[in-house]
């Protein structure tokens, strides 16, 4: 009998499947696992630290309190502004149609003697804008509110 006439022998099955798939993976050994955990942990705690002190120096707040449509070619928008006393704002007003396309913008100068009475000791003002629109609106609001360069 020849090797040509003896019937083939196939390898064992976790042999075959080791050679396609590779071997056993090896488990994280305890050192490894600390010290992913106290990296977790770490960046944590930097990313809550920066988020407290991000919003806490931020700056300049807005929000929306409403708008009205006058007609095709006028919207008025109605926001407060919060601000450090002291600063002078810029803020970005728009109106927009029913497709989301700005129709309406202005920037507003928002001086820093300027507040409205409040007991938050004059960060707080409170604005109405009168936009001048290329068609009907159907929404008004803040598009953003920033500290122009040297006003601090």
């Amino acid at each position: 009998m020849t090797s040509q006439d003896q019937p083939a022998v196939s390898p064992p099955a976790s042999t075959s499947l080791a050679n396609r798939y590779g071997g056993q993976k090896r488990r994280l050994s305890g050192k490894a696992k600390r010290a992913i955990g106290i990296g977790a942990l770490a960046a944590g705690i930097g990313f809550m630290a920066w988020v407290s002190t991000s919003s806490a120096t931020g700056g300049v707040t807005s929000k929306d309190i409403g708008f009205s449509v006058t007609d095709a070619t006028q919207t008025e928008v109605d926001f407060q502004v919060t601000r450090d006393p002291g600063v002078a704002v810029k803020c970005a007003v728009k109106a927009l149609d029913s497709k989301f396309a700005i129709v309406g913008w202005k920037v507003v100068d928002l001086p820093p003697e300027e507040a409205d009475g409040t007991a938050d000791n004059g960060r707080t003002i409170s604005r109405r804008v009168v936009l001048q629109t290329e068609s009907l609106a159907v929404s008004g609001l803040v598009d953003s509110c920033w500290i122009p360069d040297g006003s601090k």
